[in-house]
């Protein structure tokens, strides 16, 4: 018999919690459907799936023929099923007690589903962290797949990646696969018989041993270019029926592998994930300085022996990267809390599925994905939270007013709330709202994103076109760059205050507020550019009010008093919102608008309500649409985060004046 390589096909199909339903049908179209159909067709090639939970869910609702596809291979023992957290967290962010949670989540869901438990579990974006070890053996998980860079940033020796090793932590014992970077490079953008003779050379240099492959199915179809090489000139059915009929490589499942060997060793992995996700863990200085010394090493020749020694960072510097990000992490880590404290009696089903829906890793982080810069992925799990609050409240009713330090920067925010709506408030500086919560809506009006830096501008600022790939087969969206948006340098320049609603200024100082005392909250004091401020926050049912007093010194002259709003809107600059001024259309929210008005009205359909803005004095006002620029596998593009509204009073000098603002929430029946 001529030496052999086993070779471990896996793929792993995901959909973000809140993802647009006809991006997941042309998914399922493009992907998910000619890929299964085209494994059902060949019954003796063997491979390992994981569907996240949420996708699962909804292809079972949706797509029940694709689905039939992937049973009858698990029922006849073709495809082996991967677990994972049930809505893909990346498990090193979110506590012990709702790791082991969502892993069983996720294995119940396949075991009604499919009929089979997995043994083996995806890590999100391969993750690692040896803290998760013990959850995922708690949860019933034998073995996990990381990349090979993992196992080479432990010091391990090529010749130790191509079988499986064992890791524990606190005694606890998991198997670790090293995936393949060759080969994730390689499927499916080279040509078939190239991929399958790349394959049996490892049969001759590393004879019975493994060559291990597990990464997104969405290459398969999904990415640039990939339908029609995949399936339309039939790339996968080509590899497919060439590694079966060559008499060096072995298809098998992970599971039958490790029944058939033992582990090649011991191994403690560091916390990392793919070299690339360390890379844009990195803030844009530190990230263009990460990508010179990766040229200089790879001009000086030496990048493949020392590119485990250049690391980045690590996945949780996206909490630092990203106020936003990491305010929704805490949010969500208080919530969790709250949570597990209730007696398991008080603990509905419905709280849990908010409470993992919450925990989505998509709308947390940004790198050749849209991540956090997508509004409707920051909005679902914004969703999931306020939701889960409501109903937390319902059992554990909170204080209507109290302090507590959400994002963990030693100085405590201020909740403020009743039935209908929720206030967060930054007591100093700004006495703004950094969170603005409808319940009946399950929105928060200050879900944004400010511009910022972001290495890859550099692309856009050096004009990049085009992509860097040569030789035969077809670029990786890694390689690839294009542009789905006209963009100006201007449109790259970052914010200078924070996106937050009524953020104050007299003429262009922004007004400073002293700390409340607790007797006066929620009503703070601040000046600027020698006015005295007053501002006051009511809830009254379904309203808001804002008071302002505001009182000019004499011989100071007339001065210009300014409140900023940011508001997530949910249909951004699509045609489902309006803007009405003193009952007149005006347009939607992708358009600027300008004027004098006593009432404004903001209708958006996709919310399913509007808000009623009513304005003591007439205000002087502008709105327009707030963008950032981000890059997704389909290129650069900006994107609408929120609506920017302006409002403005002339103050007169040497005495009193007094304003208000007041918006009322309604919800379309």
């Amino acid at each position: 018999m001529p030496p052999c390589t086993q070779l471990l096909l896996g793929v792993h199909a995901h959909q973000p919690v809140g993802n647009f339903p006809h991006v997941i049908d042309d998914a399922v179209a493009r992907c998910y459907h000619p890929f299964l159909e085209t494994l059902h067709r060949i019954p003796e090639f063997p491979f390992a799936i994981h569907i996240s939970g949420w996708l699962l869910g909804y292809l079972a609702e949706h797509h029940a023929v694709t689905l039939a596809l992937l049973q009858a291979m698990v029922t006849r023992g073709q495809a082996e099923l991967v677990g994972a957290g049930d809505t893909e967290p990346v498990l090193a962010a979110i506590p012990h007690v709702d790791r082991v949670e969502q892993i069983h989540a996720m294995s119940e869901r396949m075991e009604k589903q499919l009929g089979q438990r997995p043994l083996g579990a995806w890590l999100t974006e391969r993750v690692w962290d040896p803290s998760v070890v013990p959850a995922l053996v708690e949860a019933g998980i034998r073995y996990v797949m990381v990349d090979d860079y993992h196992f080479l940033c432990a010091g391990a020796d090529a010749s130790q990646l191509n079988c499986f090793h064992r890791t524990e932590e606190n005694g606890q014992v998991i198997d670790v696969f090293p995936i393949s970077e060759a080969l994730r490079y390689r499927l499916p953008f080279s040509e078939a018989a190239a991929a399958v003779a790349y394959l049996e050379g490892l049969a001759q240099t590393h004879p019975g041993g493994a060559a291990i492959y597990f990464d997104d199915i969405e290459k398969f179809g999904v990415w640039p270019e990939t339908y029609a090489w995949v399936y339309e000139k039939g790339w996968l059915e080509q590899f497919l029926r060439q590694v079966l009929a060559s008499p060096c490589i072995e298809p098998l499942r992970y599971q039958d592998y490790l029944r058939g060997h033992r582990p090649q060793g011991v191994i403690y992995l560091p916390t990392v994930s793919y070299s690339e996700m360390n890379e844009w863990t990195l803030p844009a200085g530190a990230a263009r300085a990460y990508a010179g010394l990766v040229e200089q090493e790879k001009a000086a020749g030496r990048f493949a022996e020392r590119k485990p020694l250049i690391r980045g960072g690590i996945w949780k510097n996206f909490l630092t990267r990203y106020p936003e990000s990491n305010w929704m992490h805490k949010r969500m880590m208080l919530l969790s809390q709250r949570f597990h404290g209730l007696a398991k009696k008080q603990q509905s089903g419905d709280m849990r599925q908010a409470l993992h829906e919450a925990q989505a890793n998509d709308a947390y982080w940004h790198g050749l994905f849209g991540g956090i810069y997508l509004p409707h992925l920051r909005r679902a799990v914004y969703n999931a939270i306020v939701r889960l609050e409501a109903m937390l409240d319902e059992v554990q009713p909170r204080p209507a007013v109290q302090e507590l330090d959400v994002d963990l920067d030693g100085a405590p925010e201020l909740f403020y709330h009743n039935g209908f709506m929720q206030l967060i408030i930054r007591p100093a500086p700004t006495a703004a709202v950094v969170e603005w919560d409808l319940y009946a809506l399950h929105h928060n009006l200050g879900d944004t994103l400010a511009r910022r830096d972001e290495s890859y501008y550099d692309k856009i600022r050096n004009g990049a076109t085009g992509s860097e790939h040569n030789g035969s087969g077809i670029a990786s969206a890694h390689d690839r760059v294009s542009y789905k948006s006209t963009i100006s340098l201007a449109d790259l320049v970052p914010d200078t205050s924070p996106c937050q609603s009524f953020l104050d200024w007299v003429d262009t100082t922004a007004v400073e507020y002293a700390e409340a005392a607790a007797s006066e909250w929620p009503r703070f004091t601040g000046a600027a550019a020698g006015c005295t401020v007053t501002k006051t926050y009511t809830l009254e049912g379904q309203r808001l009010i804002v008071d302002y007093g505001l009182s000019a010194a004499q011989g100071e002259g007339q001065q210009t008093f300014t409140t900023r709003l940011h508001l997530a809107m949910p249909c951004c600059d699509g045609p489902a919102g309006r803007i009405f001024a003193d009952g007149r259309l005006l347009g939607g929210f992708g358009s600027a608008h300008q004027g004098e008005a006593r009432e404004i009205t903001l209708q958006d359909e996709v919310l399913g309500g509007e808000l009623h803005f009513h304005f003591d004095p007439p205000v002087q006002w502008q709105a327009a649409p707030h963008l950032t620029v981000s890059q997704s596998e389909a290129g650069f593009e900006k994107i609408m985060q929120a609506l920017a509204l302006e409002l403005r009073w002339r103050v007169p000098a040497g005495k009193s004046y007094p304003l208000r603002i007041r918006m009322e929430a309604k919800v379309h029946a």
